[in-house]
């Protein structure tokens, strides 16, 4: 477990490292997890290794979360005081992302044949 664990780390620093010194406008997580990727498919026995941690750490994934809970739960004064805004924002970004995504699906549909042939 320890040695998969530091396999893990390794590839989210080489993946920090690379994003910084190239200045990519990708996060250095998403450039490590890209490169533990590469490894997996290249060494089957890397997969094997990182398996079991993997799984491990998405099991206890919502552990993650308490650290959010309590930041809310410290700042209850400002979120109500901003809450009526916060709730607004949300409910309209929801709606527009909903929207956008419908129309991005119809756009595509449209693009590719996939109209109103069968209706």
């Amino acid at each position: 477990m320890i040695h998969a664990l530091t396999l893990i780390l390794a590839c989210q620093l080489a993946g920090e490292l690379v994003a910084r010194l190239s200045g990519l406008p990708v996060p250095g997580p998403v450039l490590g997890m890209a490169l533990l990727f590469g490894l997996m498919l290249a060494l089957p026995r890397v997969a094997a290794t990182v398996q079991p941690t993997g799984e491990g750490i998405l099991r206890h994934l919502s552990l993650l979360f308490v650290p959010a809970g309590v930041g809310v739960v410290g700042h209850l004064s400002s979120l109500g005081t901003h809450g009526p805004g916060l709730a607004l924002a949300l409910v309209l970004s929801t709606v527009l992302a909903l929207g956008v995504g419908a129309l991005v699906f119809v756009a595509v549909a449209r693009a590719f044949g996939g109209g109103d042939s069968d209706a």
